[in-house]
C-alpha cells in the first residue's frame, strides 16, 4: 500500500463516485415526465445508463466513430422522450443536459476539499468538457485541474484517457492514484500502472473477489482519513 509521500496526484472519477449519476438522471426523468410511475422511471434510468455504456464501448470497439457525451446523452434523451411520448424540444434539450445537474453526495465537498489542501486533485471523466464545467459548478467540487476523455477522443478504461493524468506529473504511473466507485475503472487505471482506490458507493461497480487495489474505502470522508494518515486503510 502507498504512503502519503508516495503519492503526486489524486485523480477522481466524477460520475457516480463523486456525483450521484442515477438519482439525478431519475429526477430529470421524472421531470419530463412527471406521470411515470417510480418504477417506470427506474427502467428509464437504466435505460439511458445502459445505451450510454453500449455506445461508449461500440467506440473503443471502432464500430462507431468518435463522438463526446453530449452527443451520446443528446441520443439517449432522444430515447426516453420518444418511449414517454414527449415530443416537446425545449423538454428534450433540457433532459440533454441532465448530467451537468447532477448532486455531490453527502461527504464528497467537504472530503474532496481536505484532500486538495494537502495533495493536488484532479477529475477525471468519460463526461464533455462542457458537462463537466457545468456540473462542477452545480455540485460545488473543486479542483486543481480537470480531464475529460474528450481530450484524448476515448473513453474510460482506454488507456489513453488515463495517460491524460499521468501526463501532468510529468512523472510515473505509480505516483498518481486514481479513486473510484467503479470497479471496472480502477482496473483500467491499473493497467497503466497507476495506484488505485476504491470508494464504497450505493451505486458504481463493487470490486471482484480477485481484485486487489491499494485502498478501499466505506466513504470519501474515510479515503480522506486515510490519506491524511488519520486512520489505517482497509486492503485486499
Amino acid at each position: 500500500m502507498p504512503s502519503y509521500a508516495d503519492i503526486d496526484l489524486v485523480v477522481f472519477d466524477i460520475l457516480g463516485t463523486l456525483v450521484n449519476e442515477p438519482g439525478g438522471l431519475h429526477d430529470s426523468i421524472r421531470e419530463l415526465a412527471p406521470d411515470s410511475s417510480a418504477g417506470d422511471v427506474g427502467g428509464l434510468v437504466e435505460m439511458w445508463q445502459n445505451y450510454v455504456a453500449d455506445e461508449q464501448q461500440k467506440m473503443l470497439d471502432r464500430g462507431r466513430p468518435y463522438a463526446n457525451s453530449d452527443a451520446v446523452d443528446r441520443e439517449a434523451a432522444e430515447l426516453i422522450a420518444a418511449r414517454c411520448g414527449v415530443t416537446d424540444a425545449t423538454a428534450v434539450d433540457r433532459l440533454a443536459t441532465a448530467e451537468r445537474r447532477l448532486d455531490p453526495w453527502p461527504d464528497t465537498v467537504e472530503a474532496l476539499e481536505r484532500i486538495a489542501r494537502h495533495l493536488p486533485v484532479v477529475g477525471l471523466s468519460n463526461a464533455s468538457r462542457a458537462t463537466l464545467t457545468g456540473l462542477n459548478l452545480h455540485a460545488g467540487l473543486r479542483w486543481h485541474y480537470v480531464l475529460s476523455a474528450e481530450d484524448a477522443q476515448s473513453y474510460k478504461p482506454a488507456p489513453d484517457v488515463y495517460r491524460l493524468a499521468v501526463d501532468l506529473t510529468g512523472g510515473t504511473p505509480e505516483r498518481v492514484l486514481m479513486v473510484a466507485a467503479h470497479a471496472w475503472d480502477l482496473r483500467g487505471a491499473q493497467a497503466l500502472g497507476l495506484r488505485t482506490a476504491y470508494v464504497r458507493r450505493p451505486v458504481g461497480d463493487p470490486p471482484r473477489a480477485t481484485d486487489a487495489f491499494d485502498y478501499r474505502a466505506d466513504s470519501l470522508a474515510d479515503l480522506a482519513a486515510v490519506l491524511l494518515g488519520r486512520q489505517h486503510a482497509r486492503v485486499p
